[in-house]
C-alpha cells in the first residue's frame, strides 16, 4: 500500500504541473456541460412556414392565425402560387408549407369535411416528424373548435360522443427536454474525463522516456496500473459530483434517487472506463495511435448508448452490441436513478454486468503492460 501510495502522489504531482491538463480537465467539461445541454435539444422551435391560401375565407384565415401564434411556428408569410411555395421548400426557407385549397369553406359547410395540405421539409426525419405532430395537433385543436359551427342537428349540445384522452407524464412531466439530457451529457463528460486523460498518461511517459526509470523499479505491475487509475478515478468522481450541482442548481434536474447508489455505480463504471483507456494505452506506442482508437471506440460508444434515441428503437443487433457498451449502462443507470428514483433492485443486473467488465478489464490492462525497458 505504501507503494500505490507514493505512486498515486507522483501522479496527482504530474497531473497538477501540467498547466495545458488542468483547464481540460477542469474548466472544459463546465463550459461543455453548459453548452451542450441547451444545444443537444429535440425539441422544436422557431419552425419556420409559409402558407398558401387559396380559399381566402374567414375560416383559412383563422386556421393560418392559430398557427402564427403558436409558440413553436415561426410565419414567413404568404405565397401566391403553389411553385414559389415549393422552391421555399426546397431552398430550405421554411420547414412547413400549409396549403388550402380553393372552396374549403364551402365543402365543411357542404358535405362537412374538407381537407388541409401539409409539406414538410424531410431531410432530417426527427424534426419532420415533430414537426408534422405539432400541426397537427393544431390542427385538431381547430376542428375540434369547428365541429358545433358546421355539425348537424341531430348531435347533441356537448358535442359528439368520444374518449377523452387525459395524458399524465410521469418524471418529466413538463417535458424538459433539459431535464433528460443532463444526465446523458454528464455521462459523456465523465466518461471523457477518465478514458481520454488515462488512456495518453502512459504513451505519454513512453515518449517522454519517464517509463523507463519507473521500468527498473522493484514496483509490480498491479501496483504501476492501480497507481495509475487512483488520481483519474478521483477526478473523474469529483467532475460527476460538480455536474449533479450545476445540473441541480442550473437546470433543476430532480435527484430522485440514491445519490449513494448513483456514486456506487459511478464508482465501479469508471473503472471499466479507466481500464480501457489503460488498456488502450498499454497496447500504443504514440498519442497518435492512442486518439485514433480511443476516438473509434467512444464515438460508436456514445452513439449507441441511447444519449439522442431510446435504445429500444435501434435494430436487434444494436441491443446485442448494448451488452459489451458500458457507457450504455451508465446511460441507463443514472436516468433511473436521478429522474425515477430507481432503486438497487431496479439496477442490480447493471451493477452485476459492469462489475464483470470492469475486472475483465482491468486484468487486461495489467497483463498487458509489459515491465520492461
Amino acid at each position: 500500500m505504501r507503494t500505490i501510495g507514493f505512486l498515486i502522489q507522483k501522479e496527482f504531482l504530474q497531473i497538477f504541473r501540467n498547466r495545458t491538463l488542468l483547464p481540460i480537465m477542469f474548466v472544459a467539461p463546465i463550459i461543455q456541460m453548459l453548452v451542450l445541454v441547451f444545444a443537444a435539444n429535440m425539441n422544436m422551435r422557431d419552425i419556420d412556414f409559409c402558407v398558401f391560401d387559396e380559399d381566402g375565407s374567414l375560416t383559412s384565415t383563422r386556421l393560418i392565425s392559430k398557427f402564427e401564434g403558436s409558440p413553436f411556428f415561426v410565419s414567413a408569410g404568404n405565397v401566391g402560387s403553389y411553385g414559389v411555395a415549393e422552391d421555399m421548400l426546397q431552398r430550405g426557407k421554411v420547414d412547413l408549407v400549409i396549403r388550402i385549397s380553393d372552396g374549403m369553406e364551402r365543402e365543411l359547410i357542404n358535405r362537412g369535411s374538407t381537407g388541409v395540405q401539409f409539406m414538410v421539409d424531410g431531410i432530417n426525419s426527427a424534426a419532420a416528424v415533430l414537426t408534422a405532430a405539432y400541426a397537427q395537433n393544431i390542427l385538431m385543436g381547430f376542428n375540434k373548435n369547428l365541429q358545433p359551427k358546421f355539425a348537424s342537428s341531430h348531435i347533441p349540445e356537448g358535442g359528439p360522443p368520444g374518449i377523452k384522452v387525459v395524458y399524465s407524464h410521469w418524471y418529466n412531466p413538463e417535458l424538459d427536454f433539459k431535464i433528460y439530457m443532463v444526465p446523458g451529457i454528464l455521462v459523456i463528460l465523465v466518461t471523457l474525463v477518465g478514458w481520454i486523460l488515462a488512456s495518453f498518461n502512459i504513451v505519454r511517459e513512453k515518449e517522454l522516456g519517464t517509463i523507463e526509470q519507473v521500468n527498473v523499479t522493484p514496483i509490480r505491475k498491479h501496483h504501476f496500473i492501480i497507481g495509475k487509475l487512483v488520481p483519474f478515478w478521483i477526478i473523474a468522481m469529483f467532475e460527476l459530483a460538480f455536474g449533479l450541482l450545476l445540473g441541480k442548481l442550473i437546470f433543476h434536474i430532480p435527484i430522485l434517487g440514491s445519490l449513494g447508489l448513483l456514486f456506487a455505480f459511478s464508482g465501479l463504471y469508471l473503472i471499466v472506463a479507466l481500464s480501457i483507456g489503460l488498456f488502450i494505452s498499454t497496447v500504443s506506442q504514440t498519442q497518435q495511435q492512442v486518439m485514433f482508437v480511443s476516438f473509434f471506440f467512444l464515438l460508436t460508444f456514445i452513439l449507441m448508448s441511447g444519449i439522442f434515441t431510446p435504445v429500444e428503437s435501434m435494430p436487434k443487433w444494436a441491443g446485442i452490441f448494448n451488452y459489451f457498451n458500458p457507457i450504455a449502462y451508465f446511460m441507463r443507470v443514472i436516468r433511473m436513478i436521478v429522474l425515477k428514483g430507481s432503486g438497487f433492485s431496479d439496477v442490480s443486473q447493471d451493477f452485476l454486468f459492469i462489475a464483470i467488465f470492469g475486472a475483465i478489464m482491468l486484468l487486461l490492462a495489467t497483463w498487458r503492460y509489459r515491465k520492461r525497458a
